[in-house]
């Protein structure tokens, strides 16, 4: 049995895919593959409806062939007539030019979205995947289980399904979409896992990837959980997701301090809360100081002024921001020894941000969704792992005294959450507890009797 798969327009007029395809209509062709060979051929094609079909003959024998050990499992598989990463590089070699977003005759038709329909013949997987996998990308989802054998029901079903996706999206879009999500569904891959695939990850991942909200799972498959490259890949995907729009990074690191300072005007919080924080680094008599998330530089700024903090790294998941960082500070040669910027996330480890005397979470950890605050007490406390963490996040409970903030809002859209004091204290102690710290509070900023600070600050210490 061969894998198939077809890929249908009914744009008008329909043979235009055979243009962006770069594959005539009127021809069968047939291409040597180092797996087997492939079949292209249109079953239909006519101004109002236009198939093409690709016939993907695998050849397990000769996969096997030059091995020094062989099973029985290399001979008999699922790969002759499973779509997989076989069939991903088929897509690569057959339709490269259609993949690479370019067509020389009909270049006007890259950029049109095509009502499209999508037909695997076989795929290993649960429809609940097809589905986080593909309906964020605009696809209709249709799985059919397919039997282990029909002539005997009793058997049961398979793991395998027949699949249609149908949306409205470039050919290059669609081709992209496959490419990548492909071989994230298949388990055995059959090519060998090295650093440029990360590279073809991003490439083929452009434009859609980043803003997927299954991307984490997308890229861990794609590289078969090698965690090194999955980290080099997510710590690109946040980037380039945090990147896509230089005004919503502004909005959500420098216009979240401006919306908030405008509801906190007349305390001045945003400054009360650097310059806390400062005085408080200077105080626990550290040198090396880490400012995560560190936007513009402003703590960075403060730290500077003083000269017992000998490395300053500040850290930002936008490259836009570090940018800015750089431009701001303005940094005279006898500084620049002092200062680093470097690009990362706070919920991936990072070895470059080990030994160092205290990291600084100033307004930041209520940017992140909840789920993935494991991540960064991983990252943070487990592997960075500093003699002190100084970290501070708004008080919910202080928001009902803050004038034209309606009742049950937080104080800025980009928030995933805000904590009470309540909340803060037990995840904070459990954390420390957790990783062998000590913790302190303190609130920030004019306190009331009953709602404590607008913002709080812990302070944590490792107990070496």
């Amino acid at each position: 049995m061969d894998v198939l798969f077809t890929i249908t327009s009914t744009y008008t007029p329909a043979t235009d895919l055979g243009y962006l395809l770069h594959k005539n209509p009127s021809r069968v062709q047939d291409v040597e593959l180092p797996f087997g060979t492939a079949t292209v051929f249109y079953p239909e094609a006519n101004e109002h409806r236009c198939t093409v079909a690709v016939l993907l003959s695998v050849n397990a024998v000769d996969l096997v062939r030059g091995k020094t050990v062989r099973t029985l499992d290399q001979y008999v598989n699922d790969r002759p007539y499973v779509s997989s990463s076989f069939t991903s590089v088929a897509i690569r070699v057959l339709f490269g030019t259609a993949l690479a977003g370019r067509c020389k005759d009909r270049p006007e038709l890259v950029g049109v979205a095509l009502p499209l329909e999508i037909r695997l013949s076989a795929v290993k997987a649960r429809p609940g995947v097809l589905q986080r996998l593909f309906a964020p990308l605009g696809y209709q989802v249709e799985a059919e289980a397919l039997a282990l054998d029909p002539q005997f029901p009793e058997w049961g079903m398979s793991q395998y399904c027949t699949v249609v996706l149908r949306c409205r999206a470039t050919v290059h879009d669609a081709l992209s979409h496959l490419y990548v999500l492909l071989p994230v569904l298949d388990e055995q891959k059959h090519y060998y896992i090295a650093d440029d695939e990360v590279d073809k990850l991003l490439r083929h991942g452009e434009g859609w990837l980043a803003a997927h909200p299954e991307k984490e799972y997308i890229a861990e498959r794609y590289l078969k959980r090698y965690r090194s490259l999955v980290q080099a890949a997510m710590q690109q995907l946040l980037a380039s997701e945090e990147s896509a729009d230089v005004e919503a990074i502004e909005e959500s690191r420098e216009a979240a301090a401006e919306q908030e300072a405008e509801l906190e005007k007349p305390m001045h919080l945003h400054m009360q809360r650097l310059d806390t924080v400062a005085v408080t680094l200077g105080n626990l008599g550290v040198r090396r100081v880490v400012d995560f998330g560190c936007g513009s530089g402003k703590l960075v700024q403060r730290l500077l002024a003083n000269p017992q903090f000998t490395e300053i790294v500040g850290v930002d998941v936008s490259h836009s921001a570090l940018e800015m960082a750089s431009s701001k500070l303005k940094l005279k040669i006898h500084q620049q020894d002092r200062v680093k910027l470097l690009q990362g996330s706070l919920v991936y480890k990072d070895a470059r941000l080990t030994g160092y005397d205290a990291i600084a979470i100033v307004e930041v950890i209520e940017h992140l969704d909840p789920p993935r605050i494991a991540a960064l007490e991983q990252a943070v406390f487990g592997a960075a792992r500093p003699k002190h963490v100084v970290m501070t996040t708004p008080n919910r409970e202080y928001n009902v005294k803050f004038v034209g903030l309606a009742a049950g809002h937080m104080r800025h859209r980009d928030h995933r959450f805000e904590w009470t004091r309540a909340e803060f204290e037990g995840w904070a102690q459990q954390t420390a507890q957790a990783f062998g710290y000590t913790v302190v509070f303190e609130p920030l900023g004019p306190v009331d009797e009953a709602l404590g600070g607008p913002s709080q600050m812990a302070v944590f210490t490792h107990a070496n």
